[in-house]
């Protein structure tokens, strides 16, 4: 080994085993805080949307009782305060189930991103809730509202799964059948609803 060589090695290591061991100790004691959850993404806006707008069927579908005044606005409203309801409870549960340790600023930094996260849940419901404010207003027949609801939110669930799988790189034809997938969640209900009632 040369005297250069000997000089640029000595130039580079300037770290004592008790520094570095101290650097080590440092690193442990101080774990890294919690991350912000990522904004949803397209594929990621599925869960929500078909999850609020299947919400919005069951209860359209179980708010028209035959035999019992009709009362559209009643019906939107509470649709509306069960999607935020059923978002805030998902957004909670799923910031709990990966709680890490960190300030209670970044863990209300990360809960709020959490909530945040949830809101095609939210806006998958807004079309029912829409239908159910315009039946009040004309004073719709109550089972042509939730008749109208009901295949509505069918092709919604279509068009967010034809949607979504564009959007993740699925051809035309599997896309289109992905859809009709999540519209056999619509139909179910359809057909729920025809034999309960």
């Amino acid at each position: 080994m040369t005297d250069e060589q000997t000089g640029q090695t000595g130039q580079t290591d300037h770290t004592g085993p008790d520094q570095r061991g101290a650097q080590g100790a440092r690193s442990r004691q101080q774990p890294p805080g919690p991350r912000l959850p990522p904004p949803r993404r397209g594929a990621d806006w599925m869960f929500g949307g078909v999850y609020g707008t299947v919400l919005a069927s069951g209860l359209l579908a179980a708010l028209d009782q035959a035999g019992e005044e009709y009362t559209p606005f009643y019906d939107a409203s509470w649709v509306l305060v069960t999607a935020c309801a059923a978002a805030l409870a998902h957004g909670y549960s799923h910031h709990m189930s990966s709680h890490q340790a960190g300030s209670a600023a970044l863990r209300w930094r990360v809960l709020s991103r959490a909530l945040w996260n949830e809101w095609p849940m939210i806006v998958a419901t807004l079309p029912t809730v829409a239908l159910l404010l315009i039946a009040g207003l004309t004073h719709l027949d109550s089972h042509a509202v939730t008749a109208v609801g009901l295949g509505l939110n069918t092709a919604l669930l279509f068009a967010w799964g034809s949607f979504v799988a564009l959007r993740v790189g699925h051809r035309l034809g599997q896309a289109l059948l992905t859809g009709m997938a999540d519209a056999t969640i619509g139909l179910a209900i359809i057909v729920a609803n025809a034999v309960i009632k």
